[in-house]
């Protein structure tokens, strides 16, 4: 069972400062919450217990680091052979999430079954991972290619 935490406005603001500066230190939350540091402590060791944050990540420079050319792969499964490799649509995602390549894999309903967000360097890196490495995967009947033009 899943116990939803109620938040009240200074925990939103937290939440709403770190989403955007993960990196800022308790004073710089406390400044432009205009809390008491304490509380801002107490409150992100609450927030942090109660699992409302998870992690903290970082954002890379996607030109800086080789991989500006983002596509979203729909894909669709052959749950016939997933069933025959004994595998589900669950592990099969968790197969795809290990590709240094992808950043994100979701179950999905609708015409697709599973959604994956790739980063790579060029349309040539892209042509070789989808071809060679996605599309050779047991279970996937076929995928369908959005790429992102801007990025919001």
């Amino acid at each position: 069972m899943v116990i939803i935490v109620k938040l009240d406005d200074k925990d939103k603001k937290i939440l709403e400062i770190l989403k955007d500066h993960g990196e800022y230190t308790t004073r710089q939350i406390a400044d432009k919450t205009l809390l008491p540091i304490t509380t801002i402590h107490n409150r992100i060791k609450k927030l942090r217990t109660n699992k409302i944050i998870k992690k903290y990540t970082i954002e890379l420079d996607p030109i800086k680091t080789g991989k500006s050319f983002v596509a979203y792969i729909l894909i669709s499964v052959n749950l016939h052979v997933l069933k025959q490799k004994q595998k589900s649509q669950y592990d099969l995602a968790k197969e795809i999430r290990k590709f240094y390549f992808v950043d994100r894999v979701d179950i999905v309903s609708g015409s697709s079954d599973l959604v994956a967000i790739t980063k790579v360097k060029d349309v040539e890196e892209f042509d070789k991972i989808l071809l060679g490495k996605l599309q050779s995967l047991e279970g996937i009947e076929k995928t369908q290619s959005l790429i992102v033009v801007h990025e919001g």
